[in-house]
């Protein structure tokens, strides 16, 4: 945490001004009292690591100090690990399984996990200590992903945001730019990715004559699930339609086929990779230079990587994340929310009012230069509040994630922002999209390389593989599997 960002954190209680209460000791409204003297304790589970963690415990440290401290309420927030690892402490918690924790009156939380616990009845409906004027000032596709509740009603407080981008080592792409033509302009598509990424392996394939096909990937890919979701908004078709918590799979067979053409058939003849446990790893160890993940990944993206010669510095490109040649522009609205539990009405009152001041125009802000996420208010959606904030602040705020914020402006003007609705067995219908083509991927990858190995060609290895019947094969197989976890008859895979 940099000198410059805590001088900026200790005066934001200016910031807060949406809050409504005023003396100590005094009914705030509904029969509720806070008393600063005897604070009321909230407690807040969410997944933040590093930096972004630090920004976090930075910002509730200044609410219990300023405005927390004035109202009688005292915030403690807990890292639970990563998101699989809090959704578990969540949903021991809420079952009461043995062990577990007593569940806290705060968490971040995806539709999917706050979908299963608000069918236990245990989340508060936000509207209940929120006024429209309040709810106009959230950007509206943020709010109404918060509106999982039987009736419409919002569950979900928008906290923070993020969508995808595509990035690239720069200090790769250009001796293979300078050495072929390739273009930038090429990366706005799937289809020009899935090009680009055969010619960067022809093109490091001759590099070693007397070796044949050991080209090298170009590109991977985060959040498989995401590329289906959207891709398919993208053609024109939408993926999992939810009506009255109910959902209709509409898995169109012209769109599994470029998802094929343009991921499945690129990875297996090696053109694009996955190794570690995300692509930013894989750059990383020199596996493949570009790819397309999450705008708060930006900041994991390597300064450096690793190759045979010891560490290279590497300089970045920073792009949209590419659409379907012909579709819709269309672009991933995700990032939890977090969600507050059942509890007393001081409790949720407190609770609520942290989540207002977190998410106050300057303090959301701060959060977004640390961590990479967008603010989730219209008034601190754009560039130029988030320079003032830079300037009010004087915060040294990496380019990367500078970049990637300005990028995630310039998205929601261009493209519609999309996340589908929650529904029954969500999780385990999105992990089917996850893993079902990308596990196939790359065990079909393996077994062409074992092939090569014996003395096929790349193509010869590829063959029965990527033909029309191999994708019949796996169509059949995908679209049961997703629909067999749709109606909660199927392991999420």
């Amino acid at each position: 945490m940099t000198k410059s960002f805590l001088r900026a954190i200790t005066g934001l209680a200016g910031a807060s001004a949406v809050l409504l209460l005023g003396g100590c000791g005094k009914s705030v409204g509904k029969g509720i009292t806070l008393d600063p003297e005897n604070p009321t304790q909230i407690t807040i589970w969410h997944y933040y690591n590093g930096s972004q963690q630090a920004a976090f415990d930075q910002l509730v440290e200044e609410f219990n100090r300023t405005q927390g401290k004035e109202l009688g309420i005292y915030v403690t927030a807990n890292s639970q690990g990563n998101v699989s690892d809090l959704e578990s402490s969540v949903l021991a918690s809420f079952q009461k399984e043995v062990g577990s924790s007593e569940p806290p009156d705060i968490f971040s939380s995806y539709a999917d996990t706050a979908y299963t616990i608000d069918q236990l009845g245990m989340l508060i409906n936000l509207e209940d200590y929120m006024t429209q004027e309040e709810l106009d000032t959230y950007v509206d596709s943020f709010v109404e992903e918060g509106r999982i509740g039987e009736n419409g009603e919002l569950r979900i407080f928008p906290t923070a945001k993020s969508s995808e981008i595509f990035m690239m080592s720069k200090t790769d792409w250009e001796p293979f730019a300078a050495a072929t033509g390739a273009s930038l302009d090429d990366l706005a598509t799937l289809e020009g990715v899935a090009a680009t990424a055969e010619a960067y392996y022809e093109w490091t394939d001759a590099q070693t004559p007397d070796i044949p096909d050991d080209g090298r990937a170009f590109y991977g890919r985060d959040a498989m699930a995401n590329l289906f979701l959207i891709g398919s908004m993208q053609l024109g078709t939408e993926l999992f339609q939810v009506k009255d918590a109910g959902v209709t799979i509409q898995a169109d067979k012209n769109v599994m086929r470029r998802i094929w053409d343009t991921y499945y058939v690129p990875y297996v003849k090696g053109y694009f990779s996955s190794y570690g446990r995300f692509r930013s790893d894989d750059v990383k160890i020199g596996e493949i230079i570009a790819y397309t993940g999450s705008t708060s990944s930006a900041n994991y993206f390597p300064d450096e990587i690793e190759t045979a010669d010891g560490t290279k510095h590497i300089d970045y490109i920073i792009l949209p994340a590419p659409i379907f040649e012909g579709g819709t522009p269309y672009a991933v609205q995700q990032g939890a929310g977090m969600v507050v539990t059942k509890s007393t009405p001081e409790r949720e009152y407190a609770a609520v009012t942290f989540l207002k001041w977190f998410t106050a125009e300057e303090n959301n802000l701060l959060f977004g230069c640390t961590s990479g996420y967008m603010p989730v208010k219209k008034n601190a959606f754009s560039a130029e509040m988030l320079d003032k904030t830079i300037a009010d602040n004087d915060l040294q705020v990496p380019g990367k994630t500078y970049e990637t914020l300005v990028s995630c402006f310039d998205t929601a003007k261009t493209t519609t922002l999309y996340t589908n609705k929650a529904f029954d067995h969500g999780a385990a219908a999105r992990n089917v999209l996850e893993y079902n083509l990308s596990d196939k991927a790359e065990a079909d990858r393996a077994e062409v390389l074992e092939r090569m190995a014996q003395g096929s060609s790349l193509e010869e290895a590829c063959a029965d593989l990527i033909d029309d019947q191999a994708f019949e094969d796996w169509f059949a197989s995908f679209t049961a599997a997703l629909n067999e976890a749709a109606q909660g008859s199927s392991p999420a895979s």
